[in-house]
């Protein structure tokens, strides 16, 4: 069931809107970002024939952690196509196989990749959003409050490129990993998250051994939950954040949209949640409200 995750996502992003027509739009598939332990890491490139705003959206193809090209749907991008905007589908390492830290070290690749390539793909560097929906929208807001710096000194080209966004426009995230629908309620692949415990399989190279090895300090679990919970990031330079989530998600609590939101405004970062009363995890017609996403981008990546 996990491991569809990310398919029922891209499903609800379709709901009753029509597909763009095939004209309309340019697909370079596979275009490979980076490596990882022999496996080429993927992206996909649309890019509108007509009326480019010159601005880029990447789109976080994550359900459940699970990432796979099967679940590049460009029904679930056409608003943004429509308006203008490159999109790039991003497809990260996936669990079981690898863990949430591994699967951001995949995000700031790609980011960086999309960024050494704006000349190419005819964007404007500095005019880069983000989204994604659950896992998606996790990823989306670890990038918009996480983004780091290129390494000047770095051999490889696209290490020094920034990894930063200039707005994020998300579905229903995780924020908050050990304040998950309460103070003190640790989902680190447990409680409400039990069901999704690989990507919280947390482990380390031993030198000695030359092998992975599970983390089990307790101590160091929840650091490292804290490390990859949005809300431990947020600052003062963060990007325009935007959210929509249902009141009645029982999967990722509407708590964990409110508790970024609040730190997000406190450091100064416009931010906004839009509630959809009744809606659980995932809506039908959900598609219809990536129009209010586009409009967030619109707004905040406009040319200055």
């Amino acid at each position: 069931m996990i491991r569809h995750c990310v398919l029922w996502v891209c499903l609800l992003y379709l709901g009753l809107q029509p597909l763009c027509a095939e004209e309309a739009f340019t697909r370079t598939e596979d275009v490979i970002y980076g490596r990882k332990f022999g496996t080429a890491l993927t992206l996909d490139v649309f890019q509108p024939r007509q009326n480019a705003n010159g601005a880029a959206i990447v789109w976080c193809v994550s359900g459940g952690w699970y990432s796979a090209h099967e679940g590049v749907h460009v029904g679930a991008i056409q608003e943004y196509l429509k308006r203008g905007y490159t999109v790039i589908a991003v497809v990260h390492g996936s669990q079981p196989k690898f863990t949430i830290p591994e699967v951001l070290e995949d995000m700031h690749r790609a980011v960086r990749f999309i960024r050494s390539r704006a000349e190419q793909y005819q964007i404007d560097p500095q005019r880069i959003g983000i989204t994604g929906a659950s896992a998606g929208g996790h990823l989306s807001l670890m990038q918009g409050t996480a983004g780091t710096a290129g390494n000047p000194e770095s051999k490889d080209p696209v290490d020094r490129q920034s990894s930063r966004v200039q707005a994020v426009a998300c579905f229903f995230p995780p924020t908050d990993f050990l304040n998950y629908g309460q103070p003190g309620e640790n989902a680190i692949g447990r409680g409400v998250l039990k069901d999704f415990r690989a990507p919280f399989d947390f482990h380390e190279f031993d030198l000695k051994t030359r092998s992975f090895l599970p983390i089990t300090d307790e101590e160091r679990i929840l650091t490292i939950g804290r490390s990859i919970s949005p809300v431990n990031h947020a600052t003062s330079d963060d990007p325009p954040t935007l959210i929509i989530h249902g009141d009645a998600d029982k999967l990722v609590p509407i708590q964990q949209a409110e508790l970024i939101i609040e730190k997000l405004k406190a450091a100064g970062v416009t931010a906004e949640l839009v509630v959809k009363p009744g809606a659980a995890h995932g809506w039908p017609e959900m598609g219809k409200d990536a129009v209010t996403l586009a409009d967030w981008f619109d707004k905040h990546l406009a040319p200055k």
